[in-house]
């Protein structure tokens, strides 16, 4: 088995929020309403988004440069904590203080999510707080030997940012990957590997679902000019398309309990391997073990390096 994932220094840009979960059992339905009445046996907060994808490069043993905006709220307090804690650099973290730092909540019941609370105001980045970390990201970016970006549509990712990012970022012949949100790619022009799921890639090619997996990725391809094109298809595994046309990977999955933030993780395991020099069918591979721990799980599950590398042993790969 190969021995990678020594520690590189990876930033991370993107939409940094909260995920709560609140778990309990159903015990009876309500008498004002025809709905069921949860009875709260525990509640946990995990930083979601971004902030699942920095999580998930620490424990993978990664040098991590955290950039993002929180509101100066308790919320964006205790992420900003969080990651501290776990030894990133948070410099390129900045306090918005006409934003809020969303949470979104999950109720469970048996390892089934009732319901979810979305406490979020997407907001644009002000040209102002843009022009901030445009200026943090140039001495932030010493010695990153890979960047991925990480966008829940929450507005720190607009398209100016975007643009302005990319190019400093690609003047340091920097690799970057993104897990795109949205229709429009063009937006993140210029990136190396571009990541989005399977519906994500149909819609912005603009295709129907009768069209093939091929004609939707060529379309991406022409039009984004990305170098490599990687469609994560749940139960399907991974397909990369690039120079050396089209590679498929079967996904690993034993147990489903939720598919909550097995997107970041996917993205966390790809940024690492490939900072770590492995070509794309190894980090395919490795993401796609990852994902299938990931998803056995209630929530955004940090997937240790210790664990993904017994997986990989116990399959050899």
């Amino acid at each position: 088995m190969k021995r990678f994932f020594q520690k590189k220094k990876i930033m991370v840009i993107g939409d940094l929020m909260i995920d709560e979960y609140i778990l309990g059992e159903v015990v009876r339905i309500s008498p004002e309403a025809p709905v069921p009445v949860l009875k709260v046996r525990e509640k946990s907060k995990r930083a979601g988004g971004a902030g699942n994808v920095l999580l998930n490069l620490s424990s993978l043993g990664m040098d991590v440069i955290a950039v993002g905006r929180v509101g100066h709220d308790h919320e964006g307090l205790s992420l900003k904590e969080a990651f501290i804690s776990e030894g990133m650099c948070v410099e390129g973290i900045f306090t918005d203080l006409s934003y809020q730092t969303p949470v979104k909540s999950r109720m469970i019941a048996s390892g089934q999510q009732l319901l979810r609370v979305d406490y979020e105001w997407p907001t644009p980045l002000t040209c102002a707080m843009e022009d901030k970390v445009i200026e943090a990201l140039s001495a932030l970016l010493v010695g990153v030997e890979m960047v991925a970006f990480s966008d829940y549509a929450k507005g720190f990712l607009t398209t100016s940012f975007l643009k302005r990012s990319i190019a400093l970022i690609q003047e340091r012949e920097i690799p970057i990957i993104v897990d795109p949100k949205g229709v429009d790619f063009l937006r993140y022009k210029g990136v190396t590997f571009m990541k989005p799921n399977l519906s994500e890639a149909f819609h912005a090619a603009k295709l129907g679902m009768e069209a093939s997996l091929d004609e939707v990725a060529d379309r991406i391809l022409k039009e984004i000019e990305v170098e490599t094109l990687i469609i994560t298809r749940a139960k399907e595994g991974i397909t990369i398309f690039g120079k050396e046309g089209r590679l498929d990977f079967p996904a690993h999955i034993h147990e489903v309990k939720d598919v909550t933030g097995a997107g970041d993780t996917v993205l966390a395991v790809m940024t690492a391997t490939l900072a770590n020099g492995c070509d794309l069918s190894y980090a395919a591979r490795c993401a796609n073990v990852a994902a299938g721990l990931a998803i056995q799980r209630i929530g955004c599950a940090r997937i240790s390096l210790e664990e993904l590398l017994s997986c990989l042993i116990e399959l050899q790969i």
